[in-house]
This record gives structure tokens, sequence and C-alpha cells, in this order.
């Protein structure tokens, strides 16, 4: 069973149905009635006095009290591709872990699956939440025991961010204000936060290291920087780049919602089109400045991209900042991308061209000396035919995605 918990009260509405012949007064009804009753006033007395006499009775959940040798990570957004991938890792190595997720990415069957994985006692809970409501937010952290958070819960499809900006502002810099203020209210002094390498715009070189200029989105980190100064908050700022690939044992996978299919990453529309779902691939942009037109970005295999966060949080120190890119080094174009596709998936998918999308940048690919040197990561799923072969068995053994759950 899921251990599930509420980030907001609900209430729920009856309406009593009148019934036929009851105009009349029947005293016998009514002795029946007042004998039920009080049968049930006493079963439930019973019931409080059995459970008082219970050794758990009372008993504090163990995510709300900090256990010596059990770090507790709080991850947002971890019904999500990347975040289930990251709740898995860190429940491989012992962690106890909280997801919160509204849902409106993720998939609570990624959760079920966890849950299946790991069922005991104070490993895993899922608390649906929104973490725009500081209310809500304010009352889980009052109710467990963090140690750290990851913050993954941020909306990060290039395409439509274009069409609903105020949106994508809202969930990056409002929804991390919140978790913040939580975070300093209640003593959490660990962060590691999932950035991106759209924060540096288009750049005028090649490749991105920590120190190339940012261009846009990159408030959020602003906020999280500024907060640190007067603190001795532990900050792990990671930047990653076009993720890719799935668990390698098959346990998870990436299941974008449908209406989300025409603003996901590439991976999911190749599988798609692979798949029959859509009548083929749509490449947006032949004419940039590249080797063969399309554009060039760095793949990171989501098991590395994971590794790099656990990495983080190991390493993460009171009153330091840490500024990362997570990535291979070397950049792929997209007809590369769509022949490695084909080849993973055996299917000649038909490729149509189309003009550019708004958003997109014509070459981005990252440095990763600095992670290489202070964190002692590097990627190792480097092969893209092989994380897109990975990510292809899921996809082939869960059609439905994560199915009516």
């Amino acid at each position: 069973m899921l251990n599930f918990a509420r980030g907001r009260s609900q209430t729920r509405s009856t309406r009593s149905m009148p019934f036929a012949g009851m105009e009349y007064h029947d005293p016998k009804r009514k002795s029946n009635f007042v004998g039920k009753i009080l049968m049930a006033a006493a079963l439930t007395a019973v019931c409080i006095i059995m459970l008082k006499q219970s050794p758990t009775f009372g008993t504090p959940s163990q995510f709300s009290r900090h256990e010596e040798g059990v770090t507790h990570v709080l991850v947002t957004g971890g019904a999500g591709y990347i975040g289930s991938h990251a709740a898995l890792r860190l429940l491989k190595e012992s962690y106890r872990v909280t997801i919160v997720d509204n849902l409106s990415r993720g998939n609570i069957g990624a959760v079920k699956v966890l849950q299946e994985l790991f069922p005991e006692p104070g490993r895993l809970q899922f608390i649906y939440a929104d973490l725009g409501d500081a209310k809500a937010v304010n009352k889980i952290f009052s109710e467990n025991a963090f140690d750290a958070v990851i913050h993954f819960a941020a909306v990060a499809y290039v395409g439509e961010s274009t069409l609903d900006p105020l949106k994508y502002y809202h969930n990056i810099t409002s929804n991390t204000l919140v978790v913040l203020e939580a975070m300093a209210a209640h003593g959490v002094n660990t962060l590691i936060y999932s950035s991106t390498c759209a924060t540096y715009g288009e750049p005028e070189k090649m490749p991105i290291t920590e120190e190339t200029p940012q261009a846009t989105k990159k408030m959020a980190e602003d906020i999280i920087l500024d907060f640190s100064k007067n603190s001795d908050m532990a900050v792990m700022i990671l930047r990653y780049f076009n993720v890719i690939g799935s668990d390698p044992e098959g346990r998870l996978g990436e299941a974008p919602r449908p209406e989300l299919r025409e603003h996901g990453r590439i991976s999911g529309a190749c599988f798609d089109a692979a798949r029959g779902i859509m009548p083929g691939l749509k490449v947006k942009g032949t004419d940039y400045n590249t080797h063969d037109g399309t554009c060039i970005r760095d793949y990171i295999d989501v098991t590395d991209l994971v590794d790099a966060h656990v990495k983080a949080l190991q390493k993460a120190q009171p009153s330091k900042v840490g500024i990362y890119n997570v990535g291979t080094g070397k950049g792929r174009s997209v007809k590369e991308f769509v022949e490695a596709c084909k080849k993973a998936t055996g299917v000649d998918i038909k490729v149509d061209y189309l003009p550019r999308r708004p958003g997109d940048y014509a070459e981005v690919f990252s440095d990763p000396t600095k992670i290489r040197r202070e964190l002692n990561w590097t990627a190792q799923h480097t092969d893209l035919e092989e994380s897109l072969k990975t990510a292809w068995r899921w996809q082939k053994a869960h059609r439905d995605g994560y199915g009516a759950s």
C-alpha cells in the first residue's frame, strides 16, 4: 500500500435523499435507530480503548523524527521522469524519501513502482501537494523531519514555456521561494537545486562552462544564491542538459502526458513515431549554423544525471555553494539523434522537416571539467544508441505508460 499524505485538507458534501412512506410516525423504527446509535458508540469506545493499549498508539511517524544514520530527503517533483529516477537511486542507497508532487507532470504509477520496491515502513511516502500553496508546504515541513531537499519540481518544456511564460515564471520562481522559506523556518539546511542549461541562452562560444554568462531563466538561482549569503545553508546547483534514457533494470521510464507530447523531449517524440502513436517525427529547424543544419545538444543519460545529484548531496557543505554543469561534454545534432533512434528501435521513422521552433538555440553542450574535478563525477552512459535502446525497452513493455494508475 502507498503511504499517502495530503498537503491540503479536502471536504466532501453529502446529500440525503427522501424515502417514500416517511411521513408517518413509527415508534418501533425510532427505537431501532436509537439502538444502532448506542451500539455504534459502544463499538467506538472499545476501539479507542484497544488503540490506546496498543504499543504503537501515539508513536510518531518515522518520517516525523530525525534518526541517527538515516538521511531523510524531500524530493519535490519526485513523481516525474527525472525525480522518480532520483528517488529510486536514493532508496537503493538507504535514504529515507518523501515525494511531494501535484501530478501535473508526474505519474502516480511511478510512485507505486517505488513503493512496491521499497515497502518497508519509514522508507518512502508520497504527499500530494502544490508547492505554490505556502500553507500546505509549511504543514508538510512541520510534520516531517527533513535533512535535505532535492528540488525537481519545475516545468521543463521549452516549447510550452514560450507559449505560457507567466506560468513558467511562477512555477520556477514562486514555488522555489516557498520551498526556501519553509526550509529556513524549519531548519532544513541542505538544498540540491535541479537547474537547467537553458539559463545560458545561446552562448557566443562552446563548450559551456560554469563561468559562461547566463541569459534567461536564472531567477530561481538568483533567489537561492541571495538567500544563501546570509545563512549556513549547503547549496548545490546542477545545470543539466538534454535528458534521455531510463532505469537500466526497466522499472521506471519516461511517460509524458498525452497533452504534453507536442512539447516533450525528442526521445519521447521518436518513440511515439516508432510505435505509430504519431505518424512521424517533426524536426523543427534545418537552417542553423551547424554541420548539418539541425540543432546540436548534449544528451545526458538519466542514470548519470541522478548519480550527479546524489554525489552533490553527499558533498554538500554548510555555508558553501557549488554550481555544476552536468553533461557529457559532447554535442550531437538532431539528425544524428534521429538516426540513433532509428537504429535503437529498428523502425525507419518518417521525418518531417519544419521551420524553427521559438526558443531553440543552434548549439548547446557542456564542459564537465569542474564537476569531474570537484565531485568526482563523469558521465558513464555516453553511447547515444545504447541509452535509447534502454529507454525503448521500457516503452515497448509499457505501451500505456504507467497505465490506468
